[in-house]
């Protein structure tokens, strides 16, 4: 074990699990103890430790299958990763990363923040040919339609807009469909007309793109046929019509389940998601649904927070309220423990203790107001008691606590549970020690903290005294 950033120890982890977790949880709002700025600059030496040793084609690996399975909740970790390994002077791994610029950037939010990472971390203007053809590729590569909707959908994000972008990456298309898209872009859809009508391959993109154009004015009623005809989304929506009930049912058809997920308070608070409605009955089968879930590559963490976030009836941020549909609480609860993929039970013994100190009160997972590390924890072994049938849960702090909790149960039940265990040090020895006490036959112990310990024995010393003790297997 290491000295850690609260005067205790914890168990030191490599270079590579470091880049996983990085991933994972980013460094967004720091720890209890330790400032996010910092460890921002750790994680990024770790990977640079990583790539100097030769294992930066592993790493680009590593980023691609976390994004590709959406093992995190954010993007933007991956993204930075991935410029890290894009700007370094090793070619074997910035062949890689920009080879993999498509598969992770996937939609012009991520590529916007490659952009502004890349530029961030070059000694120059950071526009070089290599740095270039791949941005050129991530147009060049997608068909015109699917061009035409991304950038009518997502215009400009990070301070840099698709004109900044084209005009920098010097993008020269190949087909009359890109070039359409890309002079609509930079001139604007009359000028995309004057020079394109009549042809007919890309007369499609034409209308596409003046319709998402003209949206901007629109009336209900022509909104709704254009959100019929074309598929527009809410980006494409005009503020004036954000509003209206009838927009947002034809909005609320194919709307995809990450943007469904985040309008719950929206679409709830103009009365579209009323109690025992047609449309909230719609919702609630989306939520539940497992395909739709991983399909669209569902973070159970996202999930999560549009749970605490919906159920406390106003957003974070802004004026936002909603009246709380429990039906669509209950969706999101069950919503949680569906989107965990490919979970199968292993029939081990699970010892599951949950930190119950007040630094876990203090540290909100990922940026989120609305989660703090001790209600992720309890989320995150309610998934193992749900999927296990050998368990017993206990909360610790500088002593140990049985926990009442089963299978059953909802989220809400187990947190007043858990906070009704009095806090104190974090003494990650005790589930240890108390298996040894009590003789418990243990396979598995998973110790829910936020990793910021000090108070009691050094947990590295408890396990192999217990080993001699007891019939326990690690």
């Amino acid at each position: 074990m290491v000295p850690n950033s609260a005067g205790g120890y914890a168990w030191e982890v490599d270079d590579m699990r470091r880049l996983r977790r990085f991933m994972c949880l980013g460094s967004e709002g720091g720890t209890y103890y330790i400032g996010e700025k910092k460890l921002g600059k750790e994680n990024a030496a770790a990977i640079i430790r990583l790539i100097s040793s030769g294992k930066g084609v592993d790493v680009v690996r590593e980023i691609v299958q976390f994004s590709v399975e959406g093992r995190a909740a954010k993007q933007d970790p991956i993204v930075f990763a991935l410029a890290l390994c894009a700007r370094d002077k090793d070619s074997a791994t910035k062949a890689a990363a920009y080879e993999a610029l498509n598969k992770v950037c996937r939609i012009p939010t991520h590529l916007f923040a490659f952009v502004e990472f890349c530029q961030s971390l070059s000694e120059g203007t950071g526009w070089g040919r290599a740095h270039r053809t791949a941005i050129q590729k991530w147009y060049s590569s997608k068909s015109p339609k699917a061009l035409a909707q991304a950038v009518t959908k997502y215009k400009q994000r990070n301070g840099w807009s698709h004109l900044d972008v084209l005009r920098l990456c010097h993008l020269k298309p190949e087909t009359d469909g890109i070039a359409c898209v890309c002079k609509y872009v930079v001139k604007g859809i009359e000028a995309c007309r004057a020079e394109f009508s009549g042809k007919a391959d890309v007369e499609k993109n034409n209308k596409i793109s003046g319709r998402c154009g003209s949206s901007k004015t629109a009336d209900e009623a022509t909104m709704i046929s254009l959100i019929e005809e074309h598929k527009l989304v809410r980006e494409h929506i005009p503020t004036e019509l954000l509003n209206s009930e009838a927009v947002w049912a034809a909005l609320l058809e194919n709307m995809p389940m990450t943007a469904m997920i985040r309008n719950l308070g929206k679409m709830s608070s103009i009365g579209l998601l009323k109690p025992l409605s047609s449309h909230s009955e719609v919702v609630c089968q989306r939520l539940i649904d497992t395909k739709l879930l991983q399909d669209a590559r569902i973070h159970p963490f996202n999930v999560l927070l549009a749970l605490k976030t919906y159920e406390q009836g106003k957003g974070d941020k802004g004026k936002l309220t909603w009246e709380v549909n429990q039906s669509i609480v209950s969706a999101l609860d069950k919503a949680y423990y569906l989107s965990f993929k490919f979970v199968e039970p292993t029939g081990k013994r699970y010892l599951l203790a949950i930190d119950v100190s007040g630094s876990m009160t203090s540290y909100k997972v990922l940026g989120a107001n609305t989660i703090d590390a001790r209600t992720a924890s309890a989320a995150m072994a309610m998934v193992t008691a749900r999927t296990e049938s050998k368990y017993q849960m206990v909360g610790f702090s500088h002593e140990l606590v049985p926990l009442s909790i089963n299978a059953s149960m909802d989220l809400n039940t187990v947190m007043s549970k858990i906070g009704a265990v009095p806090m104190g040090g974090t003494d990650c020895a005790q589930p240890m020690l108390y298996a040894m006490k009590k003789k418990l036959e243990v396979d598995v112990f998973i110790v829910y903290t936020d990793c910021e310990t000090w108070a009691g024995a050094n947990p590295s010393l408890s396990g192999p005294q217990a080993v001699q003790k007891s019939i326990w297997h690690f």
